[in-house]
């Protein structure tokens, strides 16, 4: 499948077959925002962890091959999907059932006419900013994969346990600065996050010498103990989970970055940001500037929803999000 060329750190993407627009459906299928808005909006507020679940799955989706709602395709006997990867068994329900409804509305406003991807990318937008966060453009007019890697996401996405160094060498692989990584780490101010992936840090601690500590000493200790209580059974439920932002988590605002300066981070990934000289200076402009941060967050959610997005014939738009029209195109 024809794949768009990364390019330079900082550039745009230009999507496969032309550029993408806001009015895409505004002869199709003009009510296709609002019936979006309007299913995702009831899912958030009957279930307020569907904001971050939606951003999470879009962010998942776009980082491997692209803006393509390949992440949306089930597995099934005979072939498994991006779904089947590790790194995507914790991705909610809540996320896939928010597209779902929206997909089903859409088909029988519009049949065959907005695409999954096209979905997913104003889902995010709406929830963003329903949940306080700003309201950016998203150009329209992708279409959906025609295959989904099982193996992909697990090198392609980052990992709670990435140095800073490796998150820079990613994102600048895909075309995105260090300004940028900031900014989008920002999403972390919604949702939560499993226990297991940051038990290192509360548990058989031990510092770069080798010495045991109570838990990693970079972390707030009245937070760390906390934590450690919260998390005790973790590995006989594997569910139990703690919020990414203790002290607001379920508004989209810029308290992750302050959280960050006060040793309340909860991922390592997420700690280092603050300590490494190369994005720390973003930090602390963020935890003192909201409005920097909102308008970096949007000018790269922008940009990362146009990451390898695939129209015309590189792509179709499905009648079901989970499942392709005619099979995956064979590889």
């Amino acid at each position: 499948m024809p794949a768009v060329p990364v390019p330079p750190v900082g550039g745009q993407v230009p999507p496969v077959g032309g550029p993408l627009t806001p009015e895409y459906y505004s002869k199709s299928c003009p009510r296709a925002e609002r019936i979006i808005a309007e299913v995702v909006q009831l899912k958030q507020m009957a279930n307020p962890t569907t904001a971050a679940g939606v951003l999470r799955v879009f962010f998942h989706d776009c980082f491997v091959s692209g803006c393509d709602a390949s992440v949306l395709i089930a597995s099934n006997q005979f072939a498994k999907s991006e779904q089947a990867a590790d790194i995507n068994h914790s991705l909610p329900g809540d996320a896939f059932d928010a597209v779902v409804r929206a997909k089903l509305a859409l088909e029988l406003e519009c049949p065959g006419v907005v695409s999954c991807a096209d979905i997913l990318a104003l889902a995010s937008r709406t929830l963003v900013t329903m949940t306080g966060g700003p309201r950016y453009d998203v150009p329209l007019g992708r279409k959906d994969s025609l295959s989904s890697s099982p193996t992909a996401p697990d090198v392609e996405l980052p990992h709670a346990n990435f140095t800073v160094d490796h998150l820079i060498q990613m994102f600048a692989a895909k075309g995105f600065t260090v300004q940028e990584l900031v900014a989008l780490s920002g999403a972390h101010t919604l949702g939560f996050s499993h226990c297991k992936e940051f038990a290192d840090r509360l548990y058989n601690f031990r510092d770069r010498g080798g010495k045991p500590e109570a838990f990693d000493p970079s972390m707030n200790p009245s937070y760390a103990r906390g934590l450690q209580a919260v998390c005790q059974d973790y590995l006989k439920d594997p569910t139990i989970a703690a919020f990414n932002d203790i002290m607001t988590p379920g508004k989209f605002d810029n308290m992750y970055f302050i959280n960050l300066e006060r040793g309340l981070g909860l991922l390592s990934t997420d700690e280092e940001l603050w300590t490494d000289p190369r994005t720390k200076p973003l930090v602390h402009l963020y935890a003192t500037n909201s409005t920097a941060f909102f308008d970096d967050f949007g000018r790269a959610m922008e940009k990362l929803s146009l990451f390898r997005v695939k129209t015309g014939a590189d792509g179709e738009v499905r009648r079901r999000c989970d499942t392709y029209n005619h099979g995956p195109m064979p590889k």
